[in-house]
């Protein structure tokens, strides 16, 4: 099972991004989030990489059925579609979309418990880290 369902197009970074919305609104998904990784990247970091935007993508009635059978599967919505320029070849953008097998697997793969172990402690050190400084704000 792969990660992400792919397509390379040779055009520019602004064409793909058109081009790839219009895709997804053929198929009946809006776009709730856009995240421009080579903004943020350089504003918080002064970092610099390609052009990188990552599109939540959702289609409302594939996400009522999900959450319909499952309230927790939101945590893994909305499907996220990256479009990233090639640093390797000027003028190919990736477009890359999440596998949504991922999301069955996800639940039912027993490879996932050690990386579900790590995860948890990550998120559960963020929470107390939080608690913790709250009062010093």
């Amino acid at each position: 099972m792969t990660l992400a369902l792919s397509t390379t197009l040779h055009t520019s970074f602004a064409d793909a991004v058109d081009r790839t919305r219009q895709a997804l609104a053929d198929q009946g998904f809006g776009i709730l989030t856009e995240i421009d990784m080579k903004a943020t990247l350089k504003a918080k970091l002064g970092e610099d990489m390609e052009d990188y935007l990552i599109l939540g993508a959702c289609n409302p009635p594939l996400a009522h059925r999900a959450v319909t059978v499952d309230r927790q599967i939101g945590l893994l919505l909305p499907c996220n579609v990256v479009v990233r320029a090639d640093p390797t070849d000027p003028g190919t953008v990736l477009i890359d979309a999440m596998n949504p097998q991922v999301m069955i697997q996800v639940a039912d793969q027993p490879g996932l418990g050690a990386v579900a172990d790590d995860a948890t402690a990550a998120l559960q050190a963020a929470i107390e880290t939080l608690s913790r400084d709250s009062g010093n704000r």
